[in-house]
């Protein structure tokens, strides 16, 4: 190797010094191999903990994460005092992964643990993967690859990957490691590394965190350590690319503290989410704002809240006005109508038959036929007001979908041809413990998920009516996409989002690897 040792009696210099440029044109090199560890490396943390937490509460639930939580300090004492990372590594795997379905693990790495990975990634190890794009990059770590693999190559444009395979049987995970390769550690990472490069050609450049990765950077030409030292992970809008979807139940990243938190809340929270959705069904609406502030959900309205239209309307109007939303959670429309102090009829598609029934709205299903479901909806607005997310919408009318980031997908722009009466309203909830939504999940779960949380919150700004000019009957001239874009940007400007042209079926194919529509039975002909 051409470099000398570090700092601090280190064998290897630290990853700042490494010149990725003058590595190019050593030798008259094109592409530059670059070889790489995973935690404490790529990643600003050394433990993986918080990784093997999502996984675990994300295919087995509540049980599994109190299970890891039981288990982790058996691994700890095994790395620490018996100096054996394959061990602690085989205690982590079994807790978090036994009895789960493979396809639960693979969906939680590529739905769950991009959205975490992205906050951790190390900027010095970051910078020299980077610049290596146009060579090949490898990674090789400990972590089970099912886990890592994801975010890897999607994300950091890794083109190898190398990591603990998991022991299945019939679609399950047994807990236990592959026996042929057992956990990538020491030695086993230099042996995947000839694997990867073939026998006899050495990488470029080596990163790595601790001493066990000694073996696999001494095969590399130039080898460099990333330093303990803490630092402030690489901003994720400076990665290739942005994670706008995911789908963890858990808002914070699941440190053991933070983890053992949300086990021993979850079944308090539980039994605070069934009093509070209990009220929201049982209450009238009008009590509801105060019932719910003195069960600790916050409901912060701003803007001027429209009037309830005179009933019954004059000939040839329409007797209510068409809210227009935003979509955060399943509970917009009725955030919204808390806010309002009287309940405001929803559309709904695809929404379990259990909160339909605990809904203190009225809700709609919606048959996916569009000349049947635009009747439905005039039909709904001839009687009164109407609240509707089309946030995400695509292809034949159905619900749109929700996005946790601050981006807004495209709005269908179907809702502009059914009335000129048009209100935009931009929603935002907060919480600190559970997210309220789902793309993988029962999604009869999520309003209680949201109300499981301490103290959530819900934001409801009501915008100025859309003037007359601006709608698609009002002599401006606007098409119904215009109105549909002009709209969304209001809602952006109001929240600080990015607008997107990103729809439902988007979101679907990312997170769980379908378009997001139920099929819809239909009756066999007589």
């Amino acid at each position: 190797m051409a470099v000398a040792g570090g700092a601090g009696g280190e064998p290897f210099p630290a990853v700042d010094k490494c010149d990725v440029d003058a590595s190019y044109r050593r030798g008259g090199r094109r592409a530059v191999v670059v070889v790489s560890d995973l935690d404490g490396t790529l990643l600003c943390s050394r433990s993986a903990f918080p990784y093997y937490a999502l996984v675990a509460f994300e295919a087995g639930g509540a049980a599994s994460l109190a299970l890891l939580l039981l288990l982790a300090p058996v691994a700890w004492l095994l790395r620490r005092a018996a100096a054996s990372e394959s061990a602690a590594v085989r205690v982590l795997v079994f807790a978090a992964t036994a009895g789960a379905r493979v396809s639960d693990v693979e969906s939680a790495a590529r739905a769950v643990l991009p959205r975490f990975y992205a906050d951790d990634v190390h900027p010095a190890a970051w910078r020299v993967f980077a610049t290596c794009g146009g060579g090949w990059r490898l990674v090789v770590t400990a972590t089970p690859r099912v886990m890592a693999e994801p975010f890897l190559r999607d994300y950091l444009g890794a083109d190898a990957v190398a990591g603990t395979e998991l022991a299945a049987w019939r679609g399950r995970a047994t807990g236990m490691v592959d026996a042929r390769r057992g956990v990538l550690v020491g030695e086993r990472k230099a042996e995947a590394v000839r694997e990867m490069v073939g026998d006899g050609e050495m990488p470029d450049i080596g990163l790595g965190g601790r001493r066990s990765d000694y073996a696999f950077i001494s095969l590399c030409k130039e080898a460099y350590l990333v330093p303990r030292d803490p630092v402030e992970a690489v901003p994720a809008d400076k990665l290739p690319r942005p994670v706008i979807f995911h789908d963890s139940r858990l808002v914070q990243r699941p440190r053991p503290l933070a983890a053992l938190l949300a086990v021993a809340w979850f079944p308090v929270g539980f039994l605070l989410a069934c009093v509070r959705i209990a009220a929201g069904a049982l209450l009238p609406m009008p009590w509801l704002r105060r019932v719910f502030g003195a069960l600790g959900v916050r409901v912060v309205l701003r803007g001027a809240a429209p009037a309830l239209a005179p009933m019954p309307p004059s000939a040839g109007d329409r007797g209510g006005v068409l809210f227009a939303s935003n979509h955060r959670t399943l509970l917009d429309a009725v955030f919204l109508s808390v806010a309002l102090g009287r309940p405001v009829v929803t559309i709904t598609y695809s929404v379990s038959r259990l909160s339909e029934l605990l809904s203190p709205i009225r809700t709609v299903r919606l048959a996916r036929n569009r000349a049947t479901d635009v009747a439905t909806i005039r039909g709904m607005l001839d009687g009164g007001d109407l609240a509707i997310c089309p946030e995400g919408m695509s292809g034949c009318l159905q619900m749109g979908t929700t996005c946790r980031e601050p981006y807004l997908l495209r709005f269908l722009a179907l809702f502009a041809e059914l009335t000129d009466d048009i209100v935009p309203v931009a929603t935002e909830c907060r919480t600190s413990m559970f997210h309220g939504t789902t793309a993988r999940g029962c999604k009869a779960m999520d309003p209680f998920y949201f109300f499981m949380n301490p103290f959530p919150e819900y934001t409801v700004t009501f915008l100025d009516k859309l003037p007359a000019k601006l709608t698609c009957g009002g002599g401006g001239g606007k098409s119904s996409h215009d109105v549909a874009n002009h709209v969304q940007k209001l809602i952006a400007s109001t929240l600080s989002y990015e607008c997107t042209s990103l729809t439902k079926r988007d979101k679907y194919q990312a997170l769980a690897g379908n378009d997001g529509i139920v099929a819809v039975k239909t009756a066999k002909a007589k």
